[in-house]
């Protein structure tokens, strides 16, 4: 018998909360199941089947009687119990279709609109106007700013490679054109640069290209190489829809490219020893994901990112199990009519409008 390796144990008196972090799960023990607990983290052999408590302690999960295998962590428990427990949103269920998400989605924001909303306004003694933005040029970073916006309807035309190797040299790879700013004090290893800033150097966000329409590449998922600015097939398209993997989203499922962002801890873990570095692998993964939108509008392509991801399967896809690497990010890209609602969802909404 073994203890549930993925447990955080909160005290709040008169008992004490059980949280089981992994599988998000939570039990309120009182002071008899508490003390017996405590005895079996103790000594787990003092097991027996035939004490309620005890059985009652395995079919909850917080005993268990096989081996967990853990990710190994370089940081201290905390940061572990955010990153696993805030791992695969728990729902009840993943919507199916493009339909189903529609329901359950409007189900939700009508829910969080019964609510009101907190108060966005600023206080402030007096304001100071600041003049008006100066004409932009024709092309400008400015003008590709302001056309950057989030799309979830897509068209069926592919992409071609060569927009792919711009995306993802822009957004990953390592710029040849800043070899010679490099500063010669730099170790080997920590003068790769990007266009996008990362903590201490190290580039610790990866990138996994999923392709469902790009030209000259099958369908499928591949890894890129920033060094070599090439990728690598690792795996073929799953049978399951794009939307699946990204928590029922399936208004997506026809985005013919988009970027799984890794992070990898153990290169933080290498120079950072304090957990406060796992805040910086969010950061640079929100860089990378921001410049890969601005490369994108700049190309005329439109874009659609989320955090919500099914995190076991992609792992499982990009071959990351129990992996120092994790996947934290997904954003794509695509030819797209521009519309901030899908279509199914737009129905949804209007036909409800009217039955009111």
């Amino acid at each position: 018998m073994q203890i549930n390796p993925y447990l955080f144990i909160l005290p709040r008196t008169p008992g004490q909360i059980v949280w089981d972090y992994k599988n998000h799960k939570q039990f309120e023990l009182n002071l008899e199941y508490s003390t017996r607990l405590a005895q079996l983290i103790d000594d787990p052999e003092l097991y027996n089947s035939n004490h309620i408590i005890d059985a009652q302690l395995l079919n909850s999960g917080i005993l268990t009687t096989s081996t967990q295998h853990t990710l190994e962590w370089g940081w201290d428990e905390l940061s572990k119990i955010f990153h696993i427990g805030t791992k695969n949103i728990p729902c009840e269920h993943i919507p199916q279709d493009i339909h189903e998400w529609s329901r359950q989605y409007l189900d939700h924001c009508t829910e969080v609109l019964a609510v009101p909303a907190p108060d966005t306004e600023r206080l402030a003694c007096e304001l100071i106007a600041l003049p008006k933005p100066s004409r932009l040029p024709e092309d400008s970073l400015a003008n590709v700013l302001i056309s950057r916006k989030t799309c979830r309807t897509f068209t069926d035309e592919a992409v071609s490679l060569k927009e792919v190797g711009t995306l993802l040299y822009l957004s990953l790879g390592y710029l040849h054109e800043r070899e010679n700013d490099i500063d010669e004090t730099l170790v080997e290893g920590l003068d790769a640069r990007r266009s996008s800033p990362s903590g201490g150097g190290l580039n610790a966000c990866e990138g996994f290209l999923h392709v469902h329409n790009v030209s000259g590449l099958k369908p499928g998922l591949y890894a890129y190489h920033p060094t070599d600015h090439a990728l690598s097939f690792i795996n073929p398209a799953p049978d399951s829809p794009l939307g699946q993997l990204l928590c029922g989203q399936h208004f997506i499922n026809n985005l013919p490219a988009g970027l799984f962002i890794t992070a990898r801890f153990d290169k933080l873990w290498w120079k950072y020893e304090h957990s406060r570095a796992y805040r910086m692998a969010f950061v640079e993964a929100g860089h990378i994901s921001q410049t890969f939108q601005l490369v994108a509008t700049a190309l005329g392509l439109n874009t659609w990112l989320t955090g919500a991801l099914t995190d076991d399967q992609v792992e499982t896809l990009l071959g990351l199990e129990n992996n120092a690497e994790q996947p934290l990010f997904f954003v794509g890209c695509g030819h797209s009519d521009g519309q901030v609602m899908c279509k199914e969802l737009k129905d949804l909404l209007s036909t409800r409008e009217s039955q009111q």
